[in-house]
């Protein structure tokens, strides 16, 4: 029987400020901490340092306060983490699992496309660089792979990572870590014990298992909550327009959120923050969480003809 403590978080990029969508995963990954008796700790996955703005940090950090939540300890950012990555990566070349790749995304923009969009990589470097080349990132080998896992919401999954995604990068050519190996190094550092988040994350999950084990870290349990989309199928995000959460109204949106999980109904409108935060954790079960990755929102289904 595991007695670890359940730690959950919430890993926003401050790269615009809280919407729809962004609720959804805050509010789940809060509920399913709260009702396990957990902590929830915030982080902030500014790693992308080109996208990131400290406005849209502070903006959401504003948000997260006016909407009731409550987090554990001091807020974790990426950016403070480069001497964390880059031992992780040390980590990997002492095993032989990394090496360096000279290509340009134009280089390989013929290759197969990966269901998150990716290009899958045809492994042009992985012998050793091409004569006259010079390296632009770092890719882990992933050697035949075939990652299974079990997800708490959407069930049994697998990918094949030699050839569904490839040797992935670690070490971006602009000299940022990748997300896949800043998040990894991060839950690791934190001691997070289940990863509750939106499934457009989901087909980027078994690479992150993949570094798990070639670190020699913990695996969390994950689950992988619907994504709110819009009528094309795009999920809400600032670059699809999504509207940012109003801050000085909390208890509507909030409830567009437990109706979008579909929990049992509660309290209306008149319920202040705290009452509906205390009534919707007695009524948390990941069980009820749809099965399916996405699903329309509701403020879309309001302000499409």
């Amino acid at each position: 029987m595991n007695t670890e403590m359940y730690r959950g978080r919430f890993a926003p990029s401050p790269t615009g400020p809280l919407h729809f969508g962004s609720l959804v995963a805050a509010a789940g990954s809060y509920l399913d901490a709260c009702a396990s008796n957990g902590e929830w700790l915030v982080r902030m996955e500014d790693v992308d340092r080109p996208r990131c703005r400290p406005e849209y940090d502070r903006a959401i950090m504003l948000s997260l306060e006016a909407y009731g939540f409550q987090w554990n300890g001091s807020v974790m950012r990426q950016s403070d983490r480069t001497k964390s990555y880059q031992a992780a990566l040390d980590a990997l070349r002492g095993k032989n699992l990394v090496y360096p790749c000279a290509c340009s995304r134009k280089e390989i923009s013929d290759s197969n496309i990966a269901h998150d969009g990716a290009h899958i990589y045809p492994g042009t470097c992985a012998a050793g660089l091409p004569p006259g080349e010079t390296p632009r990132a770092w890719r882990i080998r992933v050697s035949g792979q075939t990652i299974r896992f079990v997800d708490l919401v959407q069930g049994s999954l697998s990918q094949d990572l030699s050839k569904e995604v490839g040797d992935f990068v670690l070490l971006r050519a602009d000299g940022c870590f990748a997300y896949q190996m800043a998040v990894v190094v991060d839950d690791a550092q934190q001691g997070i014990t289940r990863i509750v988040r939106g499934a457009d994350l989901l087909d980027s999950t078994p690479r992150q298992i993949y570094l798990q084990h070639c670190l020699g870290v913990s695996f969390p349990e994950y689950a992988h909550l619907p994504v709110a989309v819009n009528t094309t199928g795009e999920k809400l995000s600032k670059q699809t327009r999504a509207r940012a959460l109003d801050d000085k109204n909390p208890v509507p949106a909030l409830l567009a959120v437990f109706e979008f999980l579909e929990m049992p109904s509660l309290k209306g409108n008149d319920t202040s923050l705290d009452d509906l935060w205390k009534e919707a954790v007695r009524h948390w079960s990941l069980d009820n969480v749809p099965a399916v990755r996405t699903i329309l929102s509701r403020e879309m289904r309001q302000d499409e003809p």
